[in-house]
C-alpha cells in the first residue's frame, strides 16, 4: 500500500462529528463505529459533555454499534465520558497500533470492512483504521475555529499528508 493510499480516508466529513449523519452511515453499509474521544468527541481539556454529542450518541446507537477507543493514558478520563454515553471503551490504545481496534471490531462482531475508525487525526485515527482494513472517516477537532490554528501537530498531519498525496478536503 502506498504512503498516500494508507494516510487516506475513505471519507473526509469536512465537519465535527455530530454532523456524521444516519444517511451517510447507511449508506455506506456502517454496521459500527469505533470512535476516537479526545478532540473527535469531547476537546481534549474538557470533562463535560455536550447536549449535542449526547444525541449524537442516542441517535447513532438506533442504527449502529459504538466503541470508543483512545489512545489517552487517563481511565479515569475515557472512563468517565464511556460511562456518560453507556458505551464500552478501550484507553491507551497506542494508536496506530491495530491491537486495541482489532479488539473493539471483533467484540462488535462485525465484518472489519463494515466498521469505521472516526477520527480527528490522519497519523493516530485513520492509519490505525486503514492498516487494519476498516472504512475510515476523518473528522474536524472539536476545537473552536480559532483554536484549531494552535493544533500544530494535526497541521503537520495534514501538510506532509497532502505532500504525500493525500486529499483531506470533503469527500
Amino acid at each position: 500500500m502506498s504512503r498516500a493510499k494508507i494516510l487516506q480516508p475513505d471519507l473526509v466529513l469536512g465537519d465535527i462529528v455530530i454532523h456524521l449523519s444516519p444517511t451517510l452511515i447507511q449508506k455506506h453499509n456502517l454496521k459500527g463505529l469505533v470512535l476516537d474521544v479526545d478532540e473527535t468527541l469531547v476537546p481534549w481539556n474538557e470533562k463535560e459533555l455536550s447536549s449535542e454529542l449526547m444525541e449524537w450518541v442516542t441517535l447513532m446507537r438506533q442504527i449502529t454499534d459504538l466503541w470508543l477507543v483512545s489512545n489517552n493514558l487517563s481511565q479515569n478520563r475515557i472512563s468517565a465520558i464511556a460511562s456518560s454515553l453507556d458505551l464500552p471503551f478501550i484507553f491507551g490504545a497506542a494508536k496506530p497500533s491495530r491491537r486495541k481496534l482489532r479488539q473493539a471490531v471483533e467484540a462488535m462482531n462485525h465484518p472489519v470492512e463494515q466498521v469505521a475508525m472516526v477520527g480527528d487525526r490522519l497519523f493516530t485515527d485513520v492509519l490505525a483504521g486503514n492498516r487494519l482494513g476498516m472504512f475510515t472517516i476523518l473528522v474536524e477537532p472539536m476545537v473552536e475555529l480559532e483554536k484549531r490554528k494552535s493544533l500544530s501537530i494535526r497541521n503537520f498531519e495534514v501538510w506532509l499528508s497532502q505532500k504525500l498525496g493525500v486529499s483531506v478536503y470533503k469527500s
